[in-house]
């Protein structure tokens, strides 16, 4: 083969393993120096190089002194009836993985960058551990973790997944996808409304219970475009395509604002609240809602009011107008806990007869239990008041919703 010949098939074959032709020489010197030292009577140190036009090679052979430095340089270019059967069959084998490695090493540069990115797969096998998603050139890793309940995967269908992990592994890479990552969701808007692409407007907070419902919070940074519309689209035709990748999940889109109170109320939608209260020093933010909207504050089982919480990374207290009155009635007063024979007794502060615990509602309460408590605390008096968290609960329950947690209160954090 003439060394024009040899370069037209350099390039290729670098065409066609979709590797550099750099890549590719640098593979051909290794496995000729491979293929050198099994020559009888080869150097301790070769170096071969090549050059690109003339597709010339020369053998640079060395010794090795006893400090391990490299002596004595000479050419030692062998001709090619010298090479013998086994080191041209070690040329092709050594050729043959480097190459393969060269693939490799492509196909992990190319998505090692593309973490936080989303690919379309097809599904190829489906697991009780995961499920195999071919991306054409690769396949990637779908973790049951990283499902979505309810979901099932149909063989040869065709899905959306956002890349949470690309791994360098000794077979190729290995990309780890998600369908629940909240990262998902803004690139799938990504797909339908370019104003997020442009930097016209621009998601803020996310939060997301995967296959039930999701909250975002999006800015404008053109006053003159609606970032809610602009996400929403003519006729809800933008958000319809992104609830129908998540097969029904629902999406609810709010604006956000610096302002955290306002805020707040807006991550509540579509519960109407008449007031939000903030306290810093908590970081709970107080939200006052009319009796008939307590339910649909707090959704079902909690959900609205924990979204909300996570969007706007306060702790929602949420209480109706009733709970609110009871509360600053005045119908708590202060003292302490003290013992009288053996018995736990609440001595208000304004003086009176002390209370028992069975009758401020603490029937059972040990001894010991005020041990470390301090000396000064709100509770009942004689007529103990229901609880404002269980009328929320009562009240939740009777539309068929459950409170958040027994207080009623989402915390922020995940």
């Amino acid at each position: 083969m003439s060394s024009l010949d040899m370069s037209e098939a350099i390039k290729m074959l670098a065409n066609e393993k979709n590797i550099s032709v750099d890549a590719l020489l640098q593979v051909l010197v290794e496995a000729l120096v491979s293929a050198y030292k099994r020559r009888p009577g080869a150097a301790q140190v070769v170096e071969v190089s090549v050059d690109p036009y003339t597709m010339e090679f020369t053998f640079t052979a060395y010794d090795v002194d006893d400090d391990g430095n490299w002596v004595n340089g000479r050419d030692d270019t062998p001709r090619k009836e010298e090479m013998g059967r086994i080191a041209a069959q070690t040329f092709r084998q050594v050729m043959s993985q480097k190459i393969r490695e060269a693939e490799r090493d492509r196909k992990f540069e190319e998505y090692a960058n593309r973490e936080g990115d989303i690919v379309t797969g097809i599904i190829q096998q489906i697991d009780k551990r995961y499920t195999l998603l071919d991306l054409g050139k690769v396949e990637a890793l779908l973790p049951q973790a990283e499902q979505v309940p309810y979901e099932k995967p149909e063989p040869n269908g065709r899905v959306k997944a956002y890349i949470v992990e690309v791994r360098k592994t000794a077979k190729g890479p290995q990309i780890v996808v998600s369908r629940t990552h909240p990262g998902l969701i803004k690139r799938l808007f990504e797909l339908e409304v370019p104003e997020l692409v442009d930097g016209v407007i621009e998601i803020r907070a996310c939060a997301r219970e995967p296959g039930h419902r999701t909250k975002i919070a999006v800015a404008s940074n053109d006053s003159n475009v609606d970032p809610v519309g602009a996400c929403v689209g003519a006729r809800g035709a933008r958000v319809r395509q992104v609830v129908t990748e998540l097969h029904g999940e629902k999406v609810d889109i709010v604006p956000y604002t610096d302002d955290p109170s306002d805020f707040v109320m807006k991550a509540l939608a579509p519960a109407k609240v008449k007031e939000v209260r903030i306290h810093e020093d908590t970081g709970i933010a107080e939200v006052i809602v009319p009796d008939f909207q307590l339910s649909l504050a707090i959704g079902k089982e909690g959900q609205n009011a924990r979204l909300a919480a996570r969007l706007t990374g306060w702790r929602v207290d949420i209480k109706s107008e009733s709970q609110l009155a009871e509360e600053e009635s005045g119908d708590y007063a202060e003292g302490e806990w003290i013992e009288v024979d053996g018995q736990l007794v609440w001595q208000p502060a304004e003086g009176g007869d002390a209370i028992s615990a069975a009758e401020a509602g603490y029937a059972g309460v040990p001894t010991g239990a005020i041990d470390g408590a301090p000396a000064v605390a709100s509770a009942p008096e004689a007529d103990v008041p229901v609880d404002a968290a269980t009328d929320a609960a009562q009240a939740a329950e009777a539309d068929g919703v459950a409170a958040a947690d027994d207080e009623g209160t989402a915390d922020g954090g995940d």
